[in-house]
């Protein structure tokens, strides 16, 4: 009996040994009720099993505790909390810990980002978050390194360089740990750079495999894990055109999921470079694998299945938001197309209402919600999660392919398009969750139109290091003097709350906002759903109703998405709060209401009955409104206008007009000098903040053009909308 209890126990040792990392994450968010993967666990379903918070006592939540943080940027990151440590990365790139109970700071962590790399990022100095497993902490940069901490100590184990710094590469998203690797993308797309997704060994940082998405320009192998498939089909789907010049764009910069189940590795794949498929591939082909979600086995990289969600996107409508897994029980009357092989006979299918399914739920930027099935990449539904889309009229589920408005192809039909989503996409980043109690997705939903055209100006043609190069011109993205087109712009901009329930393809309830830009979501057995508004409340509502149940002034806007934690007995729900990202950054006067919040970065934990009280804001002052006499010619104001579209809207937003964390160039010192602007624009005297000289793309003529355009628009908004206030930035 002793050698059969000493057989078990080694047996049960050899178990625990061999137990895969995602299973060590897992358990180890049950025992200590933590939140240790940034969607809490491997299928980032984001909702948690705790439920001392919930629909009868949300309203009593309070503050438990606060930090403020040091970059008034973009804040993106869902905490991670484990054993008793809560960290977050922030701006930057930069790693926090603290002790999740009382706040109180561990250490942190600065890798040193140069100031000058902001250029290279096309939405923010943003980090959305990290990894944990075995006691270290993985995490990208905005510079392109992947960087292990020990989460103890906050000391720097290693770190690899996984991009070209030469080129305007840049890292956003989180990291995944997927058994002894650490998965990382990349962004730049919009830039123009070549996409891909590398597995490094957990241990020391080398590298084991990459996947390119987009087909080696010079068509050759690569060496590289994708080399099989493009040689068999991907690079048929390429024609010639500006992507052998771009590198064709392809990042996956934020979505990567692994299925322990099916041992399969998922990511998203983003918008081909340049946008313009007409330019980028000569309208021809489907551009394999933009706007795409790919599976690949995780310990090779090895090509399994994809499912194209835009097939020869021109839009921007990146495949790159949150992936959930998931099974669910779907109606046989939805099943797959009659003569496919299936896992059971036909009396079985037709005696049973319903059948379990392996899925993904996607919602990406091109505004239909997508149940895929996860063991071939097979499409099984396609529907619409946002009202009045116009590109496509939905999915032929045969074929898999959007039915498509021939409009929207402006470089076919030589039109202007207002596509309706935008490249803002009706869900963009903002992760979304999902409660199998209720059966529904959670979905941070925006109306963001945009317009499209193809380039005419000489300066929309150009391919330059910095700005934009997506082959659409920028005229159309800039609004009128026309005081009704500016009011217009603002009351199309609005965001939503969705509840989507996958199995009948419908919302099954949503919450208007007024502005777009809204938080990520979280659910919980608690019966909620939490999210953050950019007007800057934290909301809770009931996950099943939709009843609004909290809504708390937390200040400042929020962006991120929450997690929640136990310890020794109390619930907390943890976020971070800020404004940020592309459309802070590009929105212009579209951003209305929520360009007047205060941009505060700040991690906020909470618990009920917190008695914590944030410090009041300092009062906003009228901006003194004194711009320069207009003295250029309108030439002058026409050449700075393209300038500016070109080169400054994708920071400084539509017209100049700011967003809190950079400048309101209407209102700049240096606009009544021709030096002192020419010292920044071209010479770069502020690039360590962000704002590097221009001198390889502009000459001086083009940037006093620019000093002229800027003064236009100073004097036009002095006249035309009045009582202006300066948003409360740190």
């Amino acid at each position: 009996m002793r050698r059969l209890g000493l057989f078990f126990a080694t047996c049960l040792l050899a178990a625990c040994q061999n137990q895969s990392a995602e299973q060590k994450i897992a358990s180890a968010t049950q025992e200590d009720h933590g939140w240790s993967n940034i969607g809490y666990d491997a299928k980032e379903q984001r909702h948690s099993p705790l439920d001392q918070i919930n629909d009868n006592n949300v309203d009593k939540l309070g503050i438990a505790w606060f930090k403020d943080l040091p970059d008034a940027r973009g804040q993106e990151a869902t905490p991670v909390m484990v054993d008793g440590k809560l960290f977050i990365t922030t701006a930057w790139s930069k790693v926090f810990a603290y002790d999740a109970k009382t706040g109180k700071e561990l250490w942190s962590f600065d890798p040193q980002v140069s100031g000058d790399k902001a250029v290279d990022a096309c939405c923010d100095v943003v980090n959305r978050g990290l990894a944990y497993s075995r006691g270290r902490l993985f995490f990208g940069t905005l510079d392109g390194r992947l960087i292990a901490l020990d989460a103890n100590t906050g000391a720097r184990l290693w770190a690899t360089q996984t991009t070209d710094n030469s080129k305007p590469y840049t890292i956003t998203g989180a990291p995944r740990v997927v058994k002894n690797m650490v998965i990382i993308g990349n962004g730049g797309a919009e830039f123009g750079v070549r996409g891909y997704i590398t597995a490094y060994n957990i241990a020391d940082g080398t590298q084991k495999w990459r996947f390119y998405t987009v087909p080696n320009p010079e068509g050759k192998a690569d060496g590289a894990a994708s080399d099989e498939i493009f040689a068999k089909a991907a690079n048929k789907t390429w024609g010639d055109g500006e992507w052998k010049e771009s590198g064709g764009g392809g990042t996956v910069w934020d979505s990567i999921v692994y299925d322990e189940e099916l041992d399969q590795l998922y990511f998203g794949v983003g918008n081909g470079n340049p946008w313009n498929h007409g330019l980028r591939s000569g309208g021809e082909g489907d551009n394999l694998f933009l706007s795409s979600i790919v599976a690949v086995e995780p310990d090779t990289g090895k090509y399994l299945w994809h499912y194209q969600e835009t097939p020869a996107e021109s839009w921007d409508y990146t495949a790159t938001q949150s992936i959930i897994i998931a099974e669910i029980d779907w109606p046989v009357s939805k099943e797959q197309p009659a003569g496919e092989e299936t896992d059971e006979d036909a009396d079985t299918q037709k005696n049973a209402l319903t059948k379990k399914r392996k899925v993904l739920f996607h919602a990406p930027k091109n505004g239909f919600f997508f149940v895929i099935d996860r063991t071939n990449g097979r499409l099984m539904s396609a529907e619409p999660f946002v009202e009045n889309i116009n590109w496509a009229e939905g999915y032929d589920l045969e074929t898999g392919r959007p039915i498509e408005n021939p409009a929207a192809r402006f470089y076919k039909t030589g039109e202007p398009f207002v596509a309706i989503p935008g490249a803002l996409g009706a869900h963009n980043w903002h992760p979304m969750s999902y409660n199998s109690d209720t059966g529904l997705v959670y979905i941070p939903a925006q109306q963001v139109p945009q317009g499209y055209e193809v380039p005419t100006s000489k300066l929309d043609k150009t391919r330059e290091r910095l700005g934009f190069n997506v082959g659409i011109g920028w005229a159309i993205g800039q609004l009128p003097d026309d005081k009704d087109v500016y009011k217009a712009a603002i009351a199309a901009t609005t965001g939503q709350l969705v509840a989507f329930d996958p199995k009948k393809g419908e919302v099954a309830w949503s919450v208007d906002y007024p502005a777009a830009w809204n938080g990520g979501t979280m659910t919980t057995a608690g019966n909620l759903v939490f999210q953050g508004t950019s007007l800057g409340l934290f909301k809770a509502y009931a996950a099943d109703s939709g009843d609004e149940l909290l809504s708390m002034d937390v200040q400042s806007g929020v962006v991120a998405a929450p997690a929640t934690y136990m310890i020794d007995g109390e619930q907390y729900v943890a976020f971070l709060t800020s404004k940020g990202g592309a459309f802070p950054l590009a929105g212009g006067v579209a951003g209305g209401a929520s360009r007047k919040i205060p941009n505060i970065p700040r991690l906020i934990v909470m618990k009920l009955g917190g008695k914590t009280t944030l410090p009041p804001l300092p009062e906003k002052g009228e901006v003194v409104w004194n711009p320069p006499e207009p003295t250029g010619t309108p030439e002058q104001v026409a050449e700075g206008k393209a300038v500016y579209g070109r080169f400054c809207m994708v920071c400084h937003g539509d017209s100049g007009v700011g967003n809190g964390f950079t400048p309101d160039l209407r209102i700049s010192a240096t606009l009544d000098s021709e030096e002192a602007w020419a010292s920044i624009v071209t010479d770069g005297a502020l690039k360590q903040h962000g704002m590097v000289g221009f001198s390889s793309q502009l000459d001086p003529a083009q940037v006093e053009s620019l000093r002229h355009y800027i003064i236009d628009r100073s004097n036009w908004t002095k006249a035309n909308v009045p009582k202006i206030t300066a948003p409360v930035a740190r």
